[in-house]
C-alpha cells in the first residue's frame, strides 16, 4: 500500500537534463525528501541511471536518517552489453549497496529493451529475485500495450504480478489513453505510475507568454516553453488557476489530482526542494468534482 501520491527523483543528482549541483543541491533535496514524508508522501521514484547513481545514493542517505517508513522503487536500465539473467543480479546488487537496503518493494524495467538478453529471460530473472526476496514487486517503464501484455504473460507463467507500468503522463501528454496502455493496463490490474505530470513545470502556471522567466537545463530547447508553445496552453493553464481558486489550490495540485481522479494512476511529480514537495501533497486530501474533471478533459483534449 503506497499514498496516491509519490515522488520522482530523477532531478537528484542530474547534472545533464537538471540544474543539480547549479541552483540547488545535496541541501535542497534532503529538505524536500523531509517536507515530502511529513506530509505523508513516502513512495520515491528512482533509478540506477538517475545521476549515474548519486540518485540512488541520495536516497539510501536520506532513508538512514530518517524514522518514517518509506517505500522506494528504482529501475534497471537493459543496456546493450547486459545479457543473461547474471546482469539483472548485479544491477539490483548495486542498486541494494547504494540505497543502503536488502530489500526493494518494486523494481522496474527502465525501457522495453531486450538486445541479446530477450523480454523472457529478463521477466524470469527478475521474478526469481523476487522469489530470492530481494525485491516486492515487479514492474516496467515506457512499454506499449502489446509489450504489456507480453511482460505480463512471461510474469503470469510464474504466479506473478505484473505491477506497474511507467509512462509520461500529463494533461499536455494524454497519449496513453488513445493507444491502448491505459485501457490494457486497466484490464490487466496494473497501475500507472504517471511521470513527467506536470510536464516538466509547465502545468505549474510559472511560465506563461508574458513571463520572461526560462527552465533551466534542456527544457530551454523544447518548444512547448517558447512564446507560442505556452501560447496554446495558456487556455488549460487559466482554467486549472480558476478551478484551484475555488479550493483554495494550485494549478499544479489541480493537475495532480484529475490524475489521480482517472483511477489506477499514480502521479510521481519531481520536487527539487521542501517547498515544492509540499506543493506536491496540496494534491492530495481533496477531490475535483465531476464537472471540473469534465471541463479540464475537454481544455486538454488535443493533447491525447
Amino acid at each position: 500500500m503506497v499514498p496516491a501520491l509519490g515522488i520522482g527523483t530523477w532531478q537528484w543528482g542530474d547534472k545533464l537534463f537538471w540544474s543539480y549541483g547549479k541552483d540547488y543541491g545535496v541541501e535542497q533535496v534532503q529538505d524536500a525528501f523531509r517536507a515530502a514524508v511529513t506530509a505523508g508522501v513516502t513512495f520515491f521514484d528512482t533509478a540506477e541511471v538517475y545521476g549515474l547513481g548519486e540518485s540512488e545514493r541520495l536516497l539510501g542517505q536520506f532513508i538512514k536518517e530518517t524514522d518514517h517508513p518509506v517505500q522506494i522503487a528504482t529501475k534497471y536500465f537493459p543496456l546493450p552489453w547486459r545479457f543473461g539473467a547474471q546482469a539483472v543480479e548485479d544491477a539490483l546488487t548495486a542498486s541494494l549497496k547504494r540505497l543502503q537496503l536488502d530489500f526493494i518493494p518494486l523494481y522496474q524495467v527502465h525501457a522495453p529493451l531486450d538486445f541479446l538478453i530477450g523480454q523472457r529471460t529478463l521477466m524470469n530473472a527478475l521474478a526469481d529475485e523476487v522469489e530470492r526476496g530481494r525485491i516486492g514487486a515487479i514492474g516496467i517503464s515506457n512499454y506499449s500495450a502489446d509489450q504489456m501484455r507480453k511482460a505480463h504473460k512471461y510474469l503470469a507463467a510464474r504466479n506473478i504480478p505484473l505491477a506497474v507500468n511507467q509512462v509520461r503522463y500529463s494533461l499536455l501528454t494524454r497519449q496513453i489513453e488513445a493507444n491502448g496502455i491505459l485501457d490494457t493496463a486497466r484490464e490487466l490490474g496494473i497501475t500507472i505510475l504517471a511521470y513527467s505530470p506536470l510536464a516538466q513545470g509547465l502545468l505549474t502556471g510559472k511560465y506563461s507568454p508574458n513571463t520572461t522567466s526560462a527552465p533551466e537545463g534542456a527544457r530551454r530547447l523544447d518548444p512547448r516553453f517558447n512564446q507560442k508553445g505556452l501560447e496554446k496552453i495558456a487556455p488549460l493553464i487559466n482554467a486549472l488557476k480558476q478551478i484551484g481558486d475555488t479550493h483554495q489550490r494550485t494549478p499544479a495540485q489541480v493537475a495532480l489530482n484529475w490524475l489521480i481522479a482517472q483511477g489506477n494512476v499514480m502521479p510521481i511529480p519531481g520536487a527539487k526542494n521542501a517547498n515544492q514537495a509540499q506543493q506536491n501533497a496540496g494534491a492530495l486530501g481533496w477531490s475535483l468534482n465531476q464537472d471540473e474533471v469534465a471541463q479540464i478533459d475537454e481544455l486538454s483534449r488535443t493533447w491525447r
